[in-house]
Formats: C-alpha cells, structure tokens, sequence
C-alpha cells in the first residue's frame, strides 16, 4: 500500500485523515479510492460478516444520504459487492467509496449506485439500458428490480470479467456485450430507462432514440472534472431535464473521451469557484464541488468577498464534506500551495480523537490508486477567522487529486472561504 506523503509536523493528523476516508463515511461517487495490498485473510484476520456489513452501509450512509426507496434499499442489503471487486479489496467493500478494478477504471460507491438506482423510478415490468458494465455492481442492483438489464462495456477485459461475475452469482435477467456503449443497443430498444455510468459532454443521439416516449435517463454531463448529474424524461421525442446534484466519474474510454471540447490542463491545476461567490444552483448545491453533506452557505461575516460555507454536525462520525476534483501531474508541477480562511466554534473529535476539520488534498496515480497526502488542519475548540497556508511537494506519480474541506467526522462548526491551490514555480 502506498504511504501517504505528509508534511513535517502533520503526519499523524495526516494518516488519520487517510484512516477517515478508508472507513468510508465520505460519500464518494466517484470514484478514486486507494487499493489495499493486502487482504484480511492475508494477516489472519477473521472473515468478514457481509450481511452486518451491507447492513451497517444502509443505515449509516445510504439512508442518512437520502435513499429512501424500500425496494432500492433491499437491492442494495442484498447485492453482494465483495464479489464485484478485486480479492484483495474485499476487506473494502462495504466502505462507501469508489474502488479500482483495472484498466484505470473504478467501481461506483454504494452510494451514488443507490442514489442514481433511485432516481430511476423503476418497476418490475421495466427493460433497463446500462452504459459502462464496469465489474457489473450497478447491473446487479437492478437485477431485482426490473424485468430485463441491458449493459455494454466498451472494455473488453472488464466486460468479460463482469459478464462471469453476473453468470456465476446468477442474474439470469442481466444481458451483457462489449462494445461502444454510447451506439446503444438498438435490437433490444426501446429501453424504458437508461442509465450512464460515465460522463460525456453532450448526451449520445443514439441513446436520446433508443429510450421509449416517456422514459426516464439518469447521466453525468459536462467537463472532465466538472460533472452534474441529470435526470432526463422523454417527451415528444425531447428531453427535458432536471440537475440533480454535481457529481464526478472517472474519464470515458474511447472516442468520446479523445474528442471532447474542453480538456484538463494537469500543468496548472487550480480550484473553481473556491471563494464560494457563485450562488447554488435551484438543487442547492454548490456550484464546482460535488458531494455536499452538512453544508449551508452564509454571507454574515464573511472574511472575504460576500459568501463562505458553513459545516454544521451533531453526530460523531457523520459526513460533513464538500469535494473537487482536478487535473496535476506531478511531473510537470513539483510543488503547490494549498490555502484558506477557517473559523471554528464548539469542534470535538468525532468517533476517534484525530477526527476533525481539515483541508485535504489526495493525489492519485494512472490507474487511480492513492499516492500521496496532505492535510491543513486537526482544528479543534474555538477560533476566530485565520488563514492556513503550506507548500506541499506533488508525488511525482499524480496525475490527478482531490480537495476536500468539512468536519471529517467530527461536531461542532466550522467554517470555510477563500480555498485556493496553486502551482509553486
């Protein structure tokens, strides 16, 4: 397992923040998550209960997240994860995060599964078009709930490894191919939903034909690192669209992914919106960072400009969190200067001493295993506005990171504006 790269000073406060995100409170899409080595029969340790498992990620994540529908929730106590990811990551499963499984691809985090599972809306009687199979977890869920699932994966290795999966645990009514997920299926269609797993900039023609008048597409939309997920009705042969919150997936595979508009610059990687001036949208969220929990934004006091974000959590342990992707590769850019403002009122340690707020960054490599990271903070009591500021040497193997700010778990209320990240010459 890769150590994470921490600051003199910030190494334990550093490991405990790797700890935090490893134990799967933040609710991650997403997406990129590091891979442990080793497995838990590996160091002698007992097997897992998978049922107690799958039911602690229920109650503790996916209906605090807002996932309210009976029969999503039972899919999601039912569908056995363990055996969609790579052995050595099964002592992982149940943590709600993305996990890798190969060719720089990730299995979805329960949670963003149940979520878009949900905003689905479907009915046993249902025929279901899945774009990107992935290791065949989404396809599973559905599996009980609908009639038929059609999923397509344009990779072929992973695409026949889910497809094994899927025939050996016995989702007889999941039908798989390889292939170019964005041409659809047209033999099969109409679909009465369809649901896309990876993001491109414009919704694919084929898929807009291929869903019957009246269906429902769940799909993230936009930039490389800047996603909203949408759901999408057809009518009149149109679709009408609502954004349900920002989100964040990992890169397309294929001619989607090489011929977009608007490409990353991994040479001068910068946050969006970081001062948090841009107002939320009419879904309340943030505009530029996704996976907002526990978040009001304020204008009352701000130390700069008009705006900040507001943290608020009673319940130890609860996530509390706001996220934003980028492009950097540590070749090119060596170091960068991570900053803010912070206030703090009333902050305990959340279910361990060394859970609380921060800013973090965590770098990730080609194939999307953690490589490194940094982390201002460990704030704890009371504190009026004060700026945190470090330089931070980049993993020369990232090739993209994530910044985080929030509780990380732990109570009381904090307070962040102005986040910036900026290359160092």
């Amino acid at each position: 397992m890769s150590m994470p790269v921490c600051s003199n000073g910030g190494i334990a406060f550093c490991r405990s923040v790797v700890t935090w995100f490893r134990r799967g409170w933040l609710v991650f899409g997403i997406i990129l998550a590091a891979a442990a080595q080793t497995s838990l029969a590996q160091v002698g340790m007992p097997a897992l209960n998978y049922d107690q498992l799958r039911e602690r990620l229920v109650q503790e994540i996916l209906i605090p997240g807002g996932v309210t529908d009976a029969r999503v929730l039972d899919a999601m106590r039912r569908t056995p994860r363990h055996e969609f990811v790579p052995p050595h990551l099964r002592a992982q499963a149940y943590y709600d995060r993305a996990l890798p499984i190969g060719e720089s691809q990730t299995i979805s985090s329960p949670y963003i599964v149940a979520i878009m599972t949900q905003e689905l809306d479907t009915k046993p009687e249902h025929k279901v078009l899945e774009i990107g199979t992935g290791s065949g977890y989404q396809a599973a869920v559905l599996s009980p709930l609908v009639r038929e699932v059609y999923s397509i994966e344009i990779v072929p290795e992973l695409g026949r490894r889910a497809a094994s999966v899927l025939r050996r645990l016995g989702y007889t009514n999941v039908y798989t191919k390889i292939g170019d997920g964005f041409l659809g299926w047209p033999e099969h269609a109409p679909f009465d939903r369809i649901i896309v797993t990876c993001s491109p900039e414009d919704v694919p023609q084929p898929l807009v034909d291929q869903l019957a008048e009246g269906g429902l597409m769940v799909i993230p939309v936009g930039q490389r690192y800047q996603q909203m997920l949408y759901l999408m009705r057809k009518n009149g042969g149109e679709l009408e669209q609502v954004a349900l919150r920002p989100t964040l997936f990992v890169p397309m595979t294929g001619a989607a992914e090489q011929m977009r508009d608007v490409e990353a610059d991994p040479a001068n990687p910068q946050l969006i919106n970081g001062d948090f001036e841009e107002p939320p949208g009419e879904n309340g969220y943030i505009p530029g960072w996704y996976y907002q929990r526990g978040l009001t934004w304020e204008s009352e006091g701000s130390p700069s400009g008009e705006h900040f974000v507001r943290f608020s959590n009673d319940v130890p342990g609860q996530p509390s969190n706001l996220s934003q992707g980028l492009a950097v590769d540590g070749r090119v850019v060596k170091r960068i200067r991570l900053s803010g403002l912070v206030r703090w009122q009333g902050v305990r340690p959340g279910l361990a001493r060394d859970e609380l707020p921060a800013i973090t960054i965590r770098y990730f490599d080609e194939s999307r295993d953690l490589v490194g990271t940094h982390a201002l903070g460990g704030f704890a009591g009371n504190s009026d506005w004060r700026e945190e500021s470090r330089v931070f040497r980049v993993p020369t193997r990232a090739r993209e990171a994530i910044v985080s700010i929030g509780l990380f778990g732990a109570t009381g209320v904090v307070d962040f504006d102005r986040i910036d990240l900026s290359p160092v010459r």
